[in-house]
């Protein structure tokens, strides 16, 4: 991470810097200058619902301006739409005001390069070195001009729609779809519904403060109820910024993103599509691991954040991985994750396979693993006090090699998280509470 952009761009509390007007003003004229610099002159800008969204937008417009660079705006749009568009309309970059799964008073900005992937890290340190100098203005007939993309939904539902193959339809499937209040809420719906299928919405109301507030994939009560009382095929949840996915099945259970990873691979295999093997993270359940082992499909951690699950695909020249929160990136269909295209997948398999959302999974099981959130701001190291690397060896001696422990920062809130995995869950939840406990004495 920079001095400015953490795993997934520049993330904070509205209000407080970075996620103030007059830093973002500057970022876009840091960002403009650093394109400027290599000759190009357009960039898309997407958000999605947060009523601080409006304010962050008119905030980058004023930088790019200033800096001589055109830009065209999307409107509330998803992550992996914004990253489409920015490839279709051959510019420069594609800008995302958004910060996902976080409530309504957080946002953010992430950027995605011409090829619609995350930025370079060196383009990336190009800004932040701006971002240290005085910010000036180009000449008013040099002044970057601003205008709007009318048919950006549309184009994008189409793009997604081009992912189900032809022959099938899901006409056959009654599904509930969350969207979060976020950015899927005009999109995903009309999407499933041209596909044939009855789509009951929930999350689909957004006012600016109610993103991902008791709904889409961090919070599936909404949906799993939903779910059963339409008697519904499947559930499908997406987060604010649509490129998470989560899925619950006929009876309510929830099917997450490691097991919507293998039963995409395992599907591939029986289409004779599967090249290469699976990237999951640090954080992937090691359920995950054993089964691809048992298809003879080989398996690789990256760090958590899915900007590392692509750059091991690329490195590895794998095309699918995902992480456990429902991040899934198939590189054959898009070069980001997408919560739409990956449910679409799913969708697509169940249809062919004439099966259930529960049997698409057969074959996989999870280990349990909990996961204890410790908040942490600054101040002493805890992953280096000898408290806590002491309470790790001792679990990881009772573990016996059937397990696993893990303790990460989070890169996209102030947190400790303290990860155990293994084969029974009281021990599990015992042994992850006891690590949590020697970090919470320290910070």
């Amino acid at each position: 991470m920079g001095k400015y952009f953490g795993t997934d761009g520049i993330r904070g509390r509205v209000g407080d810097r970075p996620i103030t007007p007059d830093f973002v003003l500057k970022l876009g004229w840091a960002a403009g200058k650093a394109l400027a610099a290599e000759g190009n002159t357009r960039v898309l800008i997407g958000k999605d619902t947060r009523i601080s969204g409006y304010m962050l937008e008119s905030a980058l417009e004023a930088g790019f301006s200033a800096a001589g660079v055109n830009v065209e705006f999307l409107g509330p749009m998803p992550t992996p739409a914004i990253a489409y568009l920015t490839r279709t309309f051959r510019a420069a970059a594609g800008i995302v005001i958004s910060a996902s799964h976080n409530p309504y008073y957080d946002n953010g900005i992430k950027f995605f390069s011409d090829s619609g992937h995350k930025l370079s890290d060196a383009l990336e340190q190009r800004i932040e070195d701006y971002l240290d100098q005085e910010i000036d203005c180009v000449s008013s007939e040099k002044l970057g001009r601003a205008s709007r993309i009318p048919d950006a939904a549309g184009r994008y539902i189409e793009f997604c729609k081009s992912v189900f193959p032809s022959e099938l339809s899901l006409s056959k499937l009654k599904l509930v779809v969350d969207c979060a209040n976020g950015a899927t809420y005009h999109i995903a719906p009309n999407v499933f519904r041209e596909l044939g299928a009855q789509v009951v919405e929930i999350g689909s109301t957004p006012n600016g403060l109610n993103i991902n507030a008791g709904c889409g994939a961090t919070d599936l009560a909404a949906l799993t109820a939903k779910v059963r009382e339409e008697k519904a095929d499947i559930g499908i949840a997406l987060d604010g910024d649509g490129d998470r996915l989560m899925i619950v099945d006929a009876e309510g259970v929830v099917i997450d993103g490691d097991e919507i990873v293998y039963a995409l691979v395992r599907q591939a295999i029986k289409d004779g599509t599967l090249e290469g093997g699976v990237v999951g993270t640090v954080m992937s359940n090691m359920g995950m691991q054993l089964a691809l082992e048992k298809l003879n499909v080989p398996f690789t951690r990256a760090n958590v954040g899915d900007r590392f699950v692509m750059q091991a695909l690329r490195e590895n020249r794998w095309f699918i991985g995902g992480e456990g929160s429902g991040h899934i990136i198939n590189l054959k269909y898009h070069s980001t994750g997408d919560g739409i295209i990956a449910a679409i997948q799913f969708l697509s398999a169940m249809v062919r396979e004439q099966c259930s959302a529960r049997d698409m999974i057969q074959g996989m099981q999870k280990l349990p693993q909990v996961l204890v959130n410790v908040r942490f701001t600054s101040g002493t190291d805890p992953l280096r006090e000898d408290n806590v690397l002491s309470a790790v060896a001792e679990v990881e001696k009772a573990l016996a090699g059937e397990g696993r422990v893990l303790l990460r920062k989070s890169g996209t809130e102030p947190l400790i998280r303290v990860m155990v995995e293994g084969k029974d869950s009281a021990r599990v939840k015992a042994y992850a509470q006891q690590i949590a406990s020697e970090v919470a004495a320290i910070v």
